[in-house]
């Protein structure tokens, strides 16, 4: 039996089993690693807020700076940490990043059992526990390439797409019972001790890593961070999913941040409520996590991307028309359909970034596309926020729903809508551009 062909890179795939990529040792212990570590972090997405409001008694424009303070280190060191993953090896700083965390993350309850938690430490923390990942964040997207030995792309990332999509749906609800059963600062020990059973298992990981460049033939880490920065920019795949990233994030988390409070005040539900619908709505990531290598092999990774994307993205036009009883089916279809958007865009792009760039580009181009696509998550927010408090809840979720819904056409607008499938090389881009500038000579 003839192996099949990776529609990201070309390569031939290894021998598919029942177990596809799980049969493969060192993707498991990554795969079990981000998934428990993915789970911790849900926890602190919650148990941060609770601790600054329960034990510091802190306001919401405080909990709104612990919040920005995670999500700062990528505009301060996001595309020199670029440059820098791309001269190191990824694994042990990976496993440092973890350690890091988890020690930032114990410090909370010991100064807490102390009586010496003040909201100074809690923004250090987030600071830290940011910059950290950062940094992981980086170095896993190169890493998952040099664990799958650049085979079975877009089947690996979406098996880690989805259970980031489950520990996203069940993280809130875990950190809200930790907190009622042990107290919020609690939780975050538990945190703590998932950062540990990640260190765990990429210490076991066996996948050698390439041998970096000697320093003499090291460029300068400035003028790395203009190659990277070049690279996206003049690339016409690279550019558009970038431009779409941006403009997209800041249309989600503009609505995210106006919903909550749309669906209390302005719906009537209760809190409760709220908390099991947007819990529900979440499993679109993980439909997408499920559909996305299927939705590929069919309709090709260009074509398919731009077909989800144009299918789902206007159904965020349900959102604002919520109702209470029955129509709160409407939010339900409209998240969970603009969930599975995204999260099948996240596998292709994710895929198509670490077969197509060049590796020793790799770190930089990740860390580039992912400072720019997290600027616009505050100004989204900011914006949500205004809305709200300026036009009403309803208007704000129009508007902002609005943005979503024609944000596909930045895709279609590029050189993809007329490819089945996205290049599977930079050279291979390179090469198609110079034959079609010969035939049009």
């Amino acid at each position: 039996m003839m192996a099949s062909v990776d529609p990201m890179n070309g390569t031939p795939e290894r021998p598919r089993t029942r177990w596809g990529v799980f049969a493969q040792r060192d993707f498991r212990l990554l795969w079990v690693g981000e998934t428990v570590s993915g789970l911790g972090n849900s926890v602190t997405a919650v148990a941060l807020p609770l601790i600054a409001v329960v034990v510091l008694d802190a306001d919401s424009t405080a909990v709104g700076l612990i919040t920005a303070a995670v999500w700062l280190p990528w505009l301060l060191v996001g595309l020199p940490v670029g440059a820098w993953v791309d001269r190191v090896r990824k694994r042990p700083l990976m496993i440092a990043c973890d350690l890091v965390s988890a020690a930032a993350l114990v410090s909370v309850p010991l100064a807490a059992w102390l009586d010496a938690l003040t909201f100074r430490h809690m923004v250090v923390v987030a600071l830290i526990c940011g910059t950290a990942a950062v940094c992981f964040n980086t170095a896993y997207h190169s890493y998952i390439r040099i664990v799958l030995d650049g085979r079975n792309l877009l089947e690996g990332n979406a098996k880690l797409q989805g259970s980031e999509a489950v520990t996203q749906v069940a993280g809130p609800g875990a950190a809200g019972l930790l907190a009622q059963a042990f107290g919020a600062v609690t939780a975050l020990v538990a945190d703590a001790v998932t950062f540990l059973v990640s260190a765990v298992c990429l210490k076991r990981i066996r996948a050698a890593e390439p041998d970096r460049a000697p320093d003499d033939e090291r460029d300068s880490l400035r003028r790395q961070i203009t190659e990277g920065l070049r690279f996206v920019s003049r690339d016409r795949y690279l550019r558009p999913m970038v431009t779409w990233g941006a403009m997209i994030n800041m249309a989600l988390m503009g609505y995210q941040a106006v919903q909550v409070v749309f669906l209390v005040r302005t719906v009537g539900l209760n809190p409760a409520t709220v908390g099991l619908l947007l819990a529900g709505v979440s499993t679109g990531g993980i439909a997408g996590a499920l559909v996305a290598t299927r939705i590929t092999r069919r309709f090709g990774t260009a074509r398919g991307l731009l077909l989800l994307q144009a299918v789902t993205a206007p159904f965020a036009l349900l959102l604002p028309m919520t109702t209470a009883g029955p129509g709160l089916l409407l939010f339900a279809t409209g998240a969970f359909a603009v969930g599975t958007g995204i999260s099948v865009a996240n596998i292709v792009v994710g895929s198509f970034r670490q077969s197509y760039c060049p590796p020793h580009m790799l770190g930089r181009v990740v860390a580039t596309a992912m400072m720019i696509n997290h600027s616009t998550i505050p100004l989204g927010s900011l914006l949500g926020g205004v809305l709200g408090d300026a036009v009403g809840y309803r208007p704000a979720m129009w508007i902002t729903t609005a943005a979503v819904a024609p944000c596909w056409l930045i895709l279609a607008l590029s050189p993809m809508r007329r490819e089945r499938d996205l290049p599977q090389t930079y050279e291979q881009a390179q090469a198609k551009d110079s034959r079609g500038r010969e035939a049009a000579a």
